[in-house]
This record gives structure tokens, sequence and C-alpha cells, in this order.
């Protein structure tokens, strides 16, 4: 009998120390989150992209999040326990998160991070972004051609570069359809919160806005355009199709599955090393959302070739001539801004009222 147990017992040790060894081999792969996964665009997308790698690896992976996550402090301590949780590979999906991530990098150097928006890399730490501002050009187009009143309201979420790209982006694609278009910018100072977004959509839509941009997460204001009947709209980050085919009539959706899936691929086979990622339409970071029948045939062609345009290279959505708000030259004729300049642009082009708040 004690032979038998001694028997059992070594078979359960085994499963055991099999389980263990099991887990180990599982890559960890971790998430923060600056919105809820629910919120519908930012977040909503980001976790698509963690399923994605789910559905690709199996039970090579284990992911894990946390969502909700606020830009600072919080996020230091955020990040700091995931990979004391054992997390091989972590990212982090909001520009706020950069500094912090940075420096719970340094103190994991085993660990790798990859950090959404930001431009600041270390040897574990890589950087990725997607060039938002062609799906702006796209969207400035529809807004010129499709507004009645000559008023397109863009609600803004932070002073950042990649927001200021976008807004300029937009500009200029609906001014080159339609001179007499005007923009009014409402600063936000949030990512996603819903009762913000939509009042700031119905501040823009009393100052005669009848198209919304937006550079929040949340579908508010695609509710608030609805409410108040005859606002075009566009889903932002992800497709907000619950709301076509009007007032949202198109979207830029980000597509981070493949990335995630690469880069987790690269941690399980050695491979990995910093990099500093930034593509588009063509590479397919970029979706352009069904433009919905609300938008007339031809506009829609128009902008179906212009999307097609950008992503083959053949053009690019800041080409001269082009000044700067305050009329001082920027780009020549058939001259393309560098990515040195996109990357930290700070100013508005020629035709936006306006100042860009400091902070």
């Amino acid at each position: 009998m004690r032979a038998v147990k001694s028997l059992l017992a070594g078979v359960a040790l085994a499963a055991s120390l099999a389980g263990v060894a099991q887990a180990q081999d599982k890559t960890k792969v971790g998430f923060i989150f600056v919105g809820p996964v629910g919120d519908g665009g930012w977040t909503y997308e980001h976790n698509q992209g963690r399923l994605a790698v789910e559905e690709e690896f199996g039970d090579q992976v284990e992911t894990i999040y946390q969502e909700s996550v606020p830009e600072g402090a919080d996020a230091e301590r955020a990040i700091t326990q995931m990979a004391l949780s054992g997390a091989d590979l972590i990212f982090t999906t909001s520009f706020g998160y950069m500094d912090a991530t940075i420096a719970v990098a340094e103190k994991f150097p085993d660990v790798k991070f990859e950090h959404a928006t930001g431009y600041k890399t270390a040897p574990n730490v890589s950087v990725y972004s997607a060039r938002f501002y062609e799906g702006r050009a796209v969207q400035g187009h529809i807004a010129g051609k499709m507004t009645k009143s000559n008023i397109v309201g863009y609600i803004a979420s932070f002073p950042i570069p990649e927001v200021i790209r976008g807004i300029n982006s937009a500009y200029i694609h609906a001014k080159k359809v339609n001179p007499d278009v005007q923009f009014k910018i409402i600063w936000a100072y949030t990512w996603f919160d819903p009762a913000k977004e939509a009042d700031a959509a119905k501040a823009l839509i009393e100052q005669g806005a009848d198209v919304i941009l937006q550079h929040t997460d949340s579908t508010a204001p695609q509710a608030a355009a609805q409410e108040a009947g005859n606002i075009i709209t566009f889903g932002q980050a992800s497709d907000m199709a619950d709301y076509a085919p009007m007032p949202r009539v198109s979207s830029i959706i980000d597509n981070w599955g493949p990335y995630y899936i690469e880069r987790t691929k690269a941690v399980m086979d050695g491979t990995w090393e910093s990099a500093s990622t930034w593509a588009g339409i063509g590479a397919g970071m970029v979706g352009i959302g069904e433009i919905t029948d609300a938008v007339p045939a031809d506009v829609k062609a128009e902008a179906e070739a212009l999307r097609d345009a950008l992503a083959s290279g053949e053009y690019h959505a800041f080409t001269g001539p082009l000044n700067k708000q305050d009329g001082s030259p920027w780009l020549a004729e058939g001259e393309t801004a560098d990515d040195g300049t996109l990357a930290g642009m700070n100013f508005y082009v020629e035709g936006i009222e306006g100042e860009i708040p400091s902070s």
C-alpha cells in the first residue's frame, strides 16, 4: 500500500511539475489601457488586438490587461505591477504613459515594452503609432463637401502633435474642396469622458457646426449628433457603425491586431528588438470605415480615390503649397512634410482660427 501511495504521489508531483513547466513556457503579454475596453473606440480596438493575439497563439500565450488606468503616477504603479506579475511583453497604449513606461523599463531590463504614440525608446522599449492623419484627410474631404453651414466642429483631446496633425490634415482637405469652410475647435482635455464629449458636441452644434469630427474615444458625440438631427459625424478609432448611415458616415479604424501578433511572435522566438513603427493606410494599420449612402456618390468616389492614393504613396496628406497659421511659408509647391516635422507638429496651418493651448 505504501508503494502504491508513493507511486500515486510521484505521479501527482510529476503532473504538477508538468503544469508548472507548461505555465512557464507560456509567453505572458500585458496591456495597459487608458479607457474601458467597452468604450467603443480607442481602447476597444486595442483590446481587439489583444484578443487577436490570443486567437493567433492559443495556449502558447497568456494575456492580461488593466483598463481605465490614468496617465501619470498611477500608470507607473500599474505598469510596475504588471512587470512584477511576470509579463514578458507589455503594451502601454496611451501617449501619457510614455515617461512611466521608460521609468519602469529601466527597472525591468528583461521585460519588453511597447509604447503607443510616444517617441522615447530604450533597448527594451519600442514605440508604435498609426498615421491617423491620413484618415483625417479623407474625413476632411467628406466634411468639406457635405457641410451646408460651412462650419466644421472638432473635438480635440490634448494639445499634442498627434492631435494637431489630425486637425491640420482634416482642415487642409476640407479647405481644398470648400474654400469657405471654417473649423471650430473645442479642447476637451480628455481621451474618454462621455459627458464632456457630449457637451463639446452640443456646444459645437450650437455654434453652427453641422459636421463634427473628434479625437476622443467614446460614442457620445455620435449620440449627441443623432439627437440634434441633420449633423454628420465620423467614427473615431473604431467603426462606431451603430450610428450609420447617419450621423456616422465613415470612420477611422485602428487595426492593431497584426502588429500585436508580430511583436508577440518576436518575443516568443527571441528576435524582438527595439524599433519605431509609424504605419498608415497602406500598411493596414489605419482603416477607413464604410462610407455610407448618406454621402453623395460622387463625394464617396472622390474620398475612396483619396484613400487609395494615400495608401499607395502616390499622394501625401501634407503636400505644398502650405503656410503656417501666421502666413509664413512652410511647404513649397509639391513639397511634402518630413516625418520629423510631423512628429513634433506644434502649429496650425494657415486658415485655422484660434491658438493651440500651451498645455
